[in-house]
């Protein structure tokens, strides 16, 4: 009997050690798919690749993410909507500033600033109605939210003229450091003053690259 239990035994540690080793391969797998494509990638994506479920992945890159925190490591996991992203942690950008060209000075007006959390909070939405919002023109702020890439075209409104529709984008969430939109605060003076100067500081960064 001794031997047939230190036999159990020795078969559930090599049962463990396999499954530690396989769960080790998918986190390099899904590391090296992130770090090589350098923007979000949909769960969805990563799930097919490792041939296992969203349900799966989504505890590896749990994984991955705890991990990172505690290693104190330079990089981390960013969620946006269904897709998650491997980048540099924020603290670490006054760093990478002294090694990567002097980025061009980026502001977010007052305008601009208005009409972006007019399109996030009412999105998907025109720029007539964002006009009438605002009670004044809004093509110039519109086109450099477009330039930023904080904004897209979502398709046209079935209405005459069909006008275009504009929503919020990837780069948007991750400028102001929410996961979906349903993360946006109440609007606030003094976070959206937050938001402003971390928006500014990411798109600088991200215009330099």
């Amino acid at each position: 009997m001794k031997i047939e239990y230190e036999q159990v035994s020795l078969d559930l540690g090599e049962r463990e050690s396999m499954e530690q080793t396989k769960a080790e391969s998918i986190i390099s797998i899904i590391e090296a798919i992130l770090f090589t494509m350098g923007e979000a990638v949909q769960v969805g994506k990563l799930a097919e690749v490792v041939e296992l479920d969203v349900k799966a992945v989504k505890e590896v890159l749990k994984t991955m993410e705890e991990r990172y925190w505690e290693e104190d490591r330079g990089i981390m996991l960013t969620w946006l909507e269904d897709s998650v992203q491997l980048c540099t942690k924020p603290q670490m950008y006054e760093y990478l500033i002294k090694i990567a060209k002097a980025p061009r000075k980026m502001t977010l007006t007052e305008t601009v600033l208005e009409t972006l959390s007019i399109i996030a909070y009412k999105q998907p939405v025109t720029r007539v109605e964002v006009e009438r919002i605002r009670g004044v023109s809004c093509d110039h702020a519109i086109n450099k939210l477009l330039e930023y890439d904080l904004i897209c075209e979502l398709g046209r409104l079935d209405a005459p003229g069909r006008p275009l529709l504009f929503g919020t984008t990837e780069q948007f969430l991750r400028c102001f450091g929410v996961s979906s939109i349903e993360d946006l605060p109440e609007v606030n003076p003094v976070q959206i003053e937050e938001f402003k100067q971390q928006a500014e500081a990411e798109i600088q960064i991200q215009l330099d690259v």
